[in-house]
């Protein structure tokens, strides 16, 4: 069998072109990829296979009838707040369990307009509150990365998290997610892929959960820049539905991607030199300047003297809108309803057991700088920087082509480990990408290198409003230059592969039972054996270390 896993979007799209392998297979081995992370990694709220296998049964029929479309068969993993007909939407909160809207978003219509394949709802952060995915109503979502000679669960970066712990585990060929703060292109930077955040309006918002109305930026997650071109040139178009859409042109953002730096400005900002970053991190932006500079582009330290203002007015703007589309849910015509003696007992039953920790801080948050008193002390003042930010970006574009950042202050952190501490320690995650999302424009996140712990950490390339195109110029520049091909050391279930039956190896199966003899009686030669047990015997039966009974390379990624 193919190994799957390792392949890029383009590289499965070609597979499938060449009639290497079709759709239903592809499909099928993704579903088991998935079945088998999810007990360890925890990225799915909803896996398919029925709907996967369907879907790619179209898809080849398309195919044999020369309709591919420009993902046909290519399956792809979507974030729980996209609106998937039918299928149980509940943004990873109690509130919306059960919620199965009868529409589809616009953004994933288009992606299966253009052949994709359904397989599976990914985990987040509960309404997309969160940077590290730990506050899902289905617990945290676990990175596939470890650090090196570690078995500390780390987190994979909020809040679509699970969309980019599904595609670093090679179960995915792409992924959706959305970006209000950072939410795209941290859990890039933290599991070693490339996210894009397009300019706002350039992806439809409708059918998406609303977390902040005017911040929300869906954007898609790929292995290669050049990956997540495509992704976004896809989900991009103007929407009638959504009156933010943007209605021009979209370009052609796959050809931008090889298209080079020489010439071009590059803005390194003096205020994203920040107290206490890491070393690693500090080097590895050094380095990027350096790689683009020697592809032919000139590097100009530029100020963004707003910046400093940029997160605590973010974290009123958020808030403030959160409060106001949450409000909508009650427990009165969708989700779940906790009955009470009273309609009032009932909504503040419903809320209070419906929405999480970190939703029922920022709902309070929202509430109070919305309140009479404090609109014009918090949020008028809030909105006032957010102009002087976007100004800010204006006057750099007026002399650099893109600007050039780290994307996060720090590595990839163990699960828990900010549980105990203030919550604007966790919100500083967000400190190099909120900016953008403020601006309203578009910023990508590419895998740069490791840190010392053998962590991926990425850089993040900002650009003017609607110039998508240069920012895939210069991600693909830094791609090129990075040559970043690590992968996590596989640690969860056996990702694509089937679990063969130990029938099939019959002098194996009677050495593992004779060697292990608690196992007699509990199981027959049929079982589908479970691989912690085939690799404990491989490893401690006598008869099986270097007996040859068992294939070669029977305990590998190829074999099993």
């Amino acid at each position: 069998m193919t190994e799957f896993t390792q392949l890029s979007l383009f590289d499965v799209l070609e597979g499938l072109e060449k009639k290497d392998f079709s759709a239903v297979e592809v499909a099928e081995a993704t579903v088991k990829a998935a079945e088998a992370a999810q007990g360890a990694l925890n990225c799915f709220t909803f896996i398919d296979g029925d709907k996967a296998k369907e879907m790619a049964q179209a898809s080849d029929a398309r195919r044999a009838k020369g309709e591919a479309g420009l993902l046909e068969g290519a399956p792809i993993a979507i974030k729980d707040l996209f609106g998937v007909y039918g299928v149980e939407t509940a943004a990873s909160s109690n509130i919306l369990k059960g919620f199965k809207p009868r529409y589809e978003s616009t953004v994933t219509g288009k992606l299966w307009d253009a052949g994709a394949v359904f397989f599976g709802k990914t985990s987040m952060d509960e309404f997309a509150m969160g940077s590290s995915n730990e506050t899902a109503a289905s617990g945290p979502v676990i990175n596939p990365w470890r650090a090196k000679g570690s078995t500390e669960n780390l987190v994979p970066g909020g809040s679509s998290g699970g969309s980019a712990a599904a595609l670093a585990a090679g179960i995915s060929y792409g992924a959706t997610g959305t970006d209000t703060g950072g939410s795209i292109r941290q859990p890039a930077a933290f599991t070693g892929l490339v996210g894009a955040k397009p300019t706002y309006g350039r992806c439809s918002r409708w059918g998406v959960v609303a977390f902040a109305s005017s911040l929300d930026h869906p954007g898609p997650f790929g292995k290669t820049v050049k990956d997540t071109a495509l992704l976004t040139q896809v989900m991009s178009g103007h929407d009638p539905k959504d009156s933010t859409s943007y209605p021009g042109a979209v370009p052609d953002m796959v050809s931008a991607v090889g298209r080079g730096v020489k010439g071009l400005k590059i803005g390194i900002p003096k205020e994203y030199r920040v107290d206490g970053m890491p070393s690693d991190i500090d080097a590895l932006w050094e380095k990027g300047a350096q790689w683009l500079k020697e592809q032919g582009a000139e590097i100009v330290e530029i100020s963004l003297p707003m910046t400093k203002y940029a997160l605590p007015a973010y974290y009123i703007i958020a808030p403030a809108e959160a409060s106001s589309n949450l409000a909508r849910y009650d427990g009165m015509r969708f989700g779940q309803r906790v009955e009470g003696e009273d309609l009032i007992d009932t909504y503040e039953k419903t809320r209070g057991q419906g929405f999480g920790d970190e939703v029922q801080r920022r709902i309070l948050i929202g509430t109070y700088v919305l309140s009479a008193g404090y609109y014009d002390a918090y949020y008028l003042k809030a909105l006032k920087v957010r102009r002087k930010i976007l100004e800010d970006f204006n006057a750099a574009f007026e002399g650099v082509d893109a600007i050039l950042t780290p994307t996060t202050p720090s590595a990839a952190f163990g699960i828990g480990s900010k549980a105990d501490a203030d919550p604007i320690e966790m919100y500083l995650n967000d400190i190099f990408t909120v900016t953008a999302n403020i601006a309203g424009i578009p910023a990508m996140s590419v895998p740069a290198g490791l840190d010392k712990n053998g962590l991926p950490l990425g850089l993040q390339v900002i650009t003017k409003a609607l110039d998508e195109e240069t920012m895939f110029a210069v991600g693909g520049a830094l791609e090129q230059a990075a040559g970043f091909t690590a992968k996590p050391e596989q640690w969860w279930g056996r990702a694509n592969y089937p679990r063969p039956s130990l029938s099939c190896y019959p002098r194996a199966w009677a050495t593992i039972r004779s060697d292990f003899s608690f196992l007699s009686g509990r199981f027959s030669g049929g079982l589908d054996c479970c691989w912690l047990l085939v690799r404990k015997a491989a490893g401690s039966s006598p008869g099986l270390k270097g007996s040859g009974l068992l294939p070669a390379n029977i305990f590998s990624p190829v074999a099993c």
